[in-house]
């Protein structure tokens, strides 16, 4: 399994220039089971991304484009009437996909993201009476624009705590961007084809109960428990940190900073988990996790300088 995922990861980035980090995040999110949250300017390939994972795996992609004009059966589906039946059928929407872009998320209203939140947080979806499970494999990557706030609607905490991750997507190298010239017209040519083989979602699912079973040690487990816990009891560590966090991570934090950390460390053709390989997640896991004080934001304090500072201070193990 290792090896096909690998071959999919090499395969991935011979297509997705420059941004080497949103690919292993996502195969990260795929070995985790995980949603994902990238937030970016505009043109940073993370449509395309995602879509090109979609080709190297067996499964289904599905764009969704947000708005504020969006209903919640545009991403659900919602009862059709047959007349020559006489009876309702349920038409699925879009969310009945294997991984789905929620594009510019932030600009849907409240009833649709309500509805987004029960398909990420029970993987199935109510319409009436009824509900109705989505994919086995079902992954939604969410996308935020940072620089145009104007006519947003900000996720609510709940929804935010859903995502296994938050990734910030930067620009590409001058390399990268020089190669990114060059791929893109051998794509216009069609000189650029598909070589991949697609690995099938029961590997995806045997690399995860792979991915479960790397070991963690008890003090390692301990240290990672201990970074969770100092984002709720600043106070224990002194300094900045006690006037920097109103709330901190929850257990579905340390969740998620777990199965990210065995990932790594699978990635890395290794059986255990390490510190490293904790900290190396630490900041996309705990990013949209935190809410910090009036007094942090006031200072120009962001979450990745507290998440700088709660690594430096909580011993390693």
């Amino acid at each position: 399994m290792h090896q096909n995922i690998d071959s999919l990861k090499t395969w991935l980035n011979s297509r997705i220039v420059g941004q080497q980090q949103l690919i292993e995040r996502i195969i990260i999110a795929l070995l985790a089971d995980g949603h994902l949250l990238v937030e970016g300017a505009p043109g940073l390939a993370k449509t395309k991304a995602i879509k090109t994972v979609s080709e190297g795996l067996d499964a289904d992609f599905h764009r969704v484009q947000f708005t504020p004009d969006l209903l919640p059966s545009d991403i659900t589906g919602s009862d059709i009437y047959r007349p020559e039946q006489g009876v309702f059928e349920f038409q699925t929407g879009p969310l009945f996909h294997n991984l789905v872009l929620a594009d510019e998320i932030n600009r849907a209203p409240a009833k649709v993201q309500s509805a987004l939140l029960e398909a990420m947080a029970e993987r199935q979806i109510s319409v009436g009476k009824k509900s109705y499970p989505l994919p086995d494999l079902f992954l939604v990557m969410a996308t935020q624009n940072p620089i145009e706030q104007e006519g947003t609607y900000p996720l609510p905490e709940a929804q935010m705590d859903r995502f296994l991750m938050h990734v910030s997507v930067d620009y590409p190298s001058p390399d990268s961007e020089r190669t990114i010239l060059q791929l893109s017209r051998e794509e216009a040519q069609g000189e650029k084809a598909s070589d991949f083989d697609p690995i099938t979602q029961q590997d995806l699912f045997a690399a995860r109960k792979e991915v479960l079973a790397v070991h963690m040690n008890e003090a390692v487990e301990e240290y990672l428990v201990q970074i969770i816990l100092a984002t709720r009891n600043t106070e224990a560590y002194g300094g900045d940190l006690a006037n920097w966090l109103d709330y901190g991570g929850s257990p579905r934090a340390t969740i998620a900073l777990d199965r990210c950390s065995r990932a790594v460390a699978w990635l890395d053709n290794r059986d255990y988990v390490t510190p490293d390989d904790i900290r190396s997640v630490a900041h996309d896991v705990l990013r949209h996790r935190l809410i910090l004080s009036f007094e942090a934001e006031a200072a120009g304090i962001d979450a990745d300088k507290v998440i700088d500072a709660l690594l430096s201070t909580v011993p390693s193990a």
